[in-house]
């Protein structure tokens, strides 16, 4: 029998070898960047088409490289790095495995025209999968100028998984961003499609931040830094004020490489405890210059996992110096007695009496008696097995996975949202049933009735919640969003990321009723918003989905229908503690059982409940 283990050509294992790391068209943009850095660029050009699915550019004005050296540098391990196993452990550079340029020609058309300072014509390479066509002297500016084109041109497989333009374009700004952040006196331009992105200037670090997130971001940021001898950590924090729910700013950056550490995030959360909501974020710039023998990049492909030697010492340096730094803001802020606007503040003198207000209390209400009509009865023909309940503890079955979850969408509903809503639905004559169960309205908040199998309570603003989605999506589906002006247009400030995306979306969001102007430079006016959606926060509202865009893909047509749906359900529905008619409680009853999913608001949160007549009996022994 012959042997079956050989080895793989070249081409075979540069593909492989690029599944790790050349992933999307971000990891290219990603590589080239961060070898022109290496080179000792001081300004850098990245433009690319159709998302970098067609063409990527990345121009330098750094060393450049001879002839031999730009043949050499797209064979596999092929680094100026390192030379030895030891100078892993003593690395200032971002590249050292000598496999990225090996990688992004394998699965793509490369062309590379470079020069160094003293000599007077430079050189042309191709490649083509993997595949040298040629190399050739050629005039051509000092630095590196490279062009990927068609990437994954011979891996179709990888190409099609690859996602919209507004998809991998927002994952390219994300390379982007967390590469200029750490390199403030690098010059970086970027272009897309023919459109400047980004000119960011050599500058300071807290510039260089404003310069990519927005002047907003200038008077939210809290100075950190702490030398000691085990780490240096310099940066920036969000003042408590500036914590959102979703897309807040966070990086973590060790020896001028981003990171991931959830570790040290946790360092962050404890800091701000007890200082802002726990469902809320503040952006974070964080630096951590460390001895690079103290710390392993050498773990993932993408370098973006780093071990620490001491990583409890460290963690307790960053807890004190975000501490320190909170400490030192000022929360509160103080009264400026010489402004000319002085305070309003009254006079209350030391005799004057408070009189307290007086409460009439009606101590023969009684919450199970009818509002002045006999109890009507709803039909019970329905098992509570349908609806997923448990049988036991009165509890339900909890939801694997809610249709979507909207804890960052509350902040467009006001908090207090009073309104009358009329709750009788109209009714097909031969839909009404005479028999059925009696409800109870307990405390303006509970449904109560009595089952076969015990006690069935409905949570009556829940209920309608449910009903009220399950309407607003049927009309926003059906028919294109009705818009109503308002007086004063909000103005929305975005990064370019979120503008980016803003502007994939912006067709599905005139469709449901948003009629939005770009003033340039991130800013947005909200000139129209859907009909419905009177007392809404719009700029919360559409920030919130641009945010999910991001996070889901721009194909969000869908997603953003249900989150208005959502929201507009929420804002409308009858709020605890509203009596409810007999008649209403009946309607509304009826309405939720005739919903698909009736045991469940749209965002997992359940609606109806059973006590168990066994339940009942054990609290009497």
């Amino acid at each position: 029998m012959s042997d079956i283990i050989h080895l793989l050509p070249d081409s075979v294992a540069n593909q492989i070898a690029a599944g790790e790391v050349i992933q999307r068209p971000a990891s290219v943009v990603k590589e080239l960047v961060e070898n022109a850095i290496d080179a000792g660029a001081k300004n850098i050009q990245i433009i690319i088409t159709d998302a970098g699915k067609s063409v990527i550019q990345v121009i330098d004005d750094g060393e450049g490289m001879s002839d031999t050296d730009a043949r050499l540098s797209f064979e596999r391990h092929a680094t100026s790095k390192i030379k030895e196993a030891g100078d892993l452990f003593a690395l200032r550079t971002m590249g050292f495995r000598g496999e990225a340029l090996a990688s992004i020609a394998a699965v793509a058309q490369v062309e590379l025209k470079t020069r160094r300072e003293w000599e007077e014509l430079g050189t042309l390479v191709t490649i083509e999968g993997s595949r040298f066509v040629k190399q050739e002297l050629v005039s051509c500016a000092k630095g590196s100028h490279f062009i990927i084109k068609n990437l994954f041109f011979n891996v179709p497989a990888r190409r099609k998984f690859l996602k919209t333009n507004a998809t991998e374009l927002n994952h390219i700004i994300n390379e982007f961003e967390r590469i200029v952040l750490v390199n403030p006196t690098i010059g970086f331009t970027f272009f897309s499609n023919d459109t400047l992105l980004f000119d960011l200037p050599a500058s300071s670090i807290k510039q260089r931040i404003v310069n990519v997130f927005g002047k907003r971001m200038n008077q939210q940021l809290l100075n950190v830094e702490v030398e000691t001898s085990m780490v240096l950590i310099h940066g920036y924090i969000g003042s408590p004020e500036s914590a959102r729910k979703r897309g807040a700013q966070q990086f973590f950056f060790a020896n001028g490489r981003y990171m991931r550490h959830p570790y040290f995030y946790n360092a962050v959360l404890d800091a701000y405890k007890d200082l802002i909501p726990t469902d809320e974020r503040v952006p974070f710039f964080l630096y951590l210059d460390v001895d690079p023998a103290q710390i392993d990049v050498n773990i993932h492909p993408t370098k973006t996992e780093i071990k620490f030697e001491n990583e409890q010492g460290i963690w307790q340096i960053l807890f004190a110096a975000l501490k320190e730094a909170l400490g030192k803001f000022n929360a509160v802020p103080s009264i400026d007695f010489n402004q000319e606007d002085m305070p309003d503040i009254p006079v209350f003198e030391d005799e004057q009496s408070v009189s307290f207000p007086s409460i009439n209390l009606d101590r023969s209400f009684n919450p199970f008696q009818a509002s002045g009509q006999e109890y009507t009865r709803a039909p019970i023909n329905w098992k509570i097995e349908d609806y997923g309940m448990a049988k036991s503890g009165g509890t339900a079955k909890k939801i694997e996975k809610p249709f979507f979850d909207d804890e960052d969408w509350d902040d467009a509903v006001p908090e207090k949202q009073s309104c009358e809503v009329n709750l009788l639905y109209e009714q097909e004559e031969e839909d009404k049933v005479k028999d059925g169960a009696v409800y109870l309205q307990y405390k303006g908040r509970y449904l109560l009735t009595a089952i076969k199998s015990g006690l069935l309570v409905i949570d009556q603003h829940r209920a309608h919640i449910r009903v009220l989605f399950d309407q607003f999506i049927e009309q926003i589906r059906n028919q294109k969003g009705v818009s109503q002006g308002v007086l004063f247009p909000e103005i929305i400030e975005l990064t370019t990321s979120e503008a980016a995306i803003l502007e994939s979306i912006r067709e599905d969001l005139t469709y449901v009723g948003f009629e939005l102007s770009n003033l340039g430079g991130g800013s947005y006016a909200i000139n129209s918003v859907p009909s419905g959606t009177d007392g809404l926060d719009p700029v919360v509202l559409v920030h919130n989905m641009v945010v999910t865009a991001m996070e889901k893909g721009s194909d969000v047509k869908a997603e953003i229908q249900n989150r208005l749906a959502l929201v507009l359900a929420k804002s409308s529905a009858i709020v605890y503690g509203q009596v409810l008619t007999s008649t209403e409680v009946l309607t509304l009853v009826n309405a939720l059982f005739a919903c698909k999913t009736p045991n469940y608001t749209p965002d997992g949160l359940p609606v109806l409940t059973t006590w168990l007549d066994e339940d009942i009996a054990k609290c009497f022994n």
